[in-house]
């Protein structure tokens, strides 16, 4: 989400920091801003806007700052609203101080109340802001004891005292041309020019002028002057990084070094993950926090159904969601293509809630869906990526999946970033509805912190595999996905990706229909996809593990090709299919999770064999904008 670009040199600090920070709207955003400081300023000049890039720019023509060192930053409202004076960059009392950060302090609201009463006064609602006054805090005891801190020694210590995740850019007038970056959690790179310094968020914001990078490890902290940098831990202990050539092209920055945008937004579905997440669980007391909900408690809770309107891979996701509400919430629902749920003149029920899910928030289908449900007298509530578009606009209640920008056409982090929003909703639902208990929801809460860690593991080696997969199953002219229960929406989305990107037919079915009819295709030229996870936990679960293994035994009895996707550690599944792709356990409503980026893969590496257009499909548009 949140893009950050540093400079300390000879060259105008704002023209190449609004430059980097232009080559990272990529990542999405709703505010910009800007801290700028030179070698006799007592105090740095901040210039903030809401809105777009173009907004900052515009403010900083009327009113130009200079300097040789500075910060900027787009922010993605997390804590706050997304105005001008919760924009970034953010400062102590005294002004000399300023922060930028991407992540989460999860103990703001503790240390706020600490500096508050050491009579700290904050001008933001953002978590942010108090990373600024905890610096200030620590310098002043500091010297106080006649003792004083450096910069870097000061965040030293910060850092240690907070709990969440940051990337962080931070100045201060009082130690001029020096930026102190440190990373726990999203990502930090250096940049290393003759003379100059760099810091971003990510490669592109930074590669038009050097292209000599140092990617910060977790832990690693960084002391930027225009001489170079240097490295240490939050220790202190001085640290080495290796120092990395980049070899891109500006598209190829754009991919972060990806052959394809599809490709690139896979490996970004653990970042996408963990920002839907993030602000929005506590894992102390087990609350689910959906802040952009204009409904209240009592309205949510006074649902008597919930209808589901969707298309293409978010009809997947709704279908999914299903499960995870009916599971948890014990709440009734429905799921309806928003191209048909006009035509099927829908019954008229105020107590239902609708419940939109599109990534671009400008699906006309879906958008038509909203005021059908509307004109029936239903609140509605949108699930949408972009924040503003229309869908979220014209709902009673709004979750932003932070997936970031999806620039390929075949949906893959934005689909994972539903299923999380939707586990979200499913999980505030029982609470409010006392189906979920304190402890329950700490345990799931748990699990679902540690999915975006497990697709982490799970992607270079299912990549490989799945290009050795490509290899036998490019030719094929038809594949069969196999799933029951919450799975089996996976399946009609791993089916989709292939068909979307390779151009090769293929179908999703739920695995216990096959003996009514589909079982006559089943031949030794047919692959069949099976989702076969299983977890050990759930009844529900061992039974459809059971059901699904008699499933693959009726494909494999008749020749067919089996690739199952299973759980690690199973034994049984190797000796019954011919390929395998292991994932790590999860829960039975979070497997999908795991299960839908092998598929992924799978389609991505069949489509580059057979070389189609994997970003831009024939025939295909991102976002439909029309019926």
């Amino acid at each position: 989400m949140c893009g950050i670009v540093g400079y300390v040199g000879s060259r105008k600090v704002v023209p190449v920091i609004l430059e980097g920070l232009r080559r990272l709207e990529y990542r999405g955003y709703d505010s910009a801003g800007i801290a700028v400081g030179g070698p006799d300023t007592a105090l740095l000049e901040v210039c903030r806007a809401s809105g777009k890039l173009q907004n900052l720019e515009e403010v900083l023509r009327t009113h130009p700052l200079a300097g040789t060192y500075g910060i900027g930053h787009t922010r993605w409202a997390t804590h706050g609203r997304p105005t001008e004076e919760n924009a970034h960059p953010h400062r102590d009392c005294t002004g000399r101080i300023v922060v930028v950060h991407n992540g989460i302090v999860e103990n703001y609201l503790e240390l706020k109340r600490e500096l508050t009463a050491q009579d700290h006064r904050f001008a933001t609602e953002t978590d942010t802001e108090i990373i600024a006054h905890l610096i200030e805090q620590i310098q002043k005891e500091a010297e106080t004891s006649g003792k004083p801190l450096k910069l870097e020694e000061a965040v030293r210590v910060a850092v240690k005292r907070l709990t969440g995740a940051f990337a962080l850019g931070i100045l201060s007038s009082a130690e001029p041309e020096k930026i102190i970056a440190a990373r726990s959690g999203p990502p930090v790179v250096i940049g290393v020019g003759e003379g100059e310094s760099f810091i971003a968020s990510d490669v592109p914001g930074i590669l038009h002028y050097t292209r000599n990078m140092i990617f910060l490890a977790d832990g690693d902290m960084a002391i930027l002057t225009p001489q170079g940098a240097t490295f240490t831990d939050f220790d202190g202990n001085r640290i080495e990084r290796e120092r990395t050539r980049i070899h891109w092209d500006p598209i190829q920055a754009e991919k972060g070094g990806f052959k394809h945008f599809m490709l690139k937004e896979i490996w970004e579905q653990p970042r996408a993950i963990r920002d839907t997440t993030m602000g929005r669980i506590s894992l102390d007391s087990g609350k689910v926090f959906l802040g952009e909900m204009d409904l209240t408690d009592e309205q949510l809770t006074s649902a008597t159904s919930i209808n589901i309107a969707a298309c293409g891979t978010s009809w997947h996701a709704a279908l999914a969601g299903k499960y995870m509400i009916e599971r948890l919430a014990r709440l009734p629902v429905d799921v309806d293509y928003a191209s048909e749920y006009r035509y099927r003149n829908p019954i008229a029920d105020s107590g239902a809630l609708g419940l939109l899910i599109t990534q671009s928030g400008e699906t006309a289908d879906t958008l038509a869906a909203q005021r059908e449900m509307k004109a029936l007298g239903s609140r509605t509530i949108a699930i949408c990526n972009v924040v503003g578009a229309m869908v979220a606009r014209e709902a009673h209640g709004a979750i932003y999946t932070h997936a970031g920008p999806e620039i390929g056409v075949a949906s893959t982090k934005a689909f994972t970033a539903q299923l999380t929003a939707l586990f979200l909703l499913a999980m505030k639902l029982g609470q409010l509805r006392g189906h979920l208990g304190e402890q329950q929801s700490i345990a799931l809460m748990e699990e679902l912190n540690k999915i975006p860690g497990k697709i982490e593991e799970i992607l270079r080696p299912a990549a490989e595999l799945c290009e050795k997969l490509a290899a036998h199953f490019s030719g094929a002219h038809d594949f069969l996905y196999l799933g029951r229960g919450i799975h089996f929406p996976i399946a009609l989305e791993g089916a989709l990706k292939l068909k979307e990107i390779s151009y090769i037919h293929a179908e999703g079915y739920p695995a216990g229909e096959m003996k009514h009819g589909p079982n006559a295709l089943i031949d030794e030229s047919l692959p069949v996809v099976v989702l076969a996870t299983r977890d050990e936990s759930d009844p529900a679960s061992k039974l459809r593990y059971e059901k699904t293994l008699s499933n693959i035994q009726e494909v494999t009895a008749r020749s067919g090709r089996v690739i199952a996707i299973a759980t690690e550690g199973d034994t049984i599944i190797g000796s019954l299919v011919e390929h395998t792709i292991f994932v790590p356990h999860a829960p039975e409503l979070l497997a999908p999770l795991l299960e839908v980026v092998p598929l992924q893969l799978l389609a991505y590496s069949i489509a580059v064999r057979r070389g189609a257009d994997v970003d831009q499909p024939r025939n295909l548009a991102k976002s439909v904008t029309v019926e």
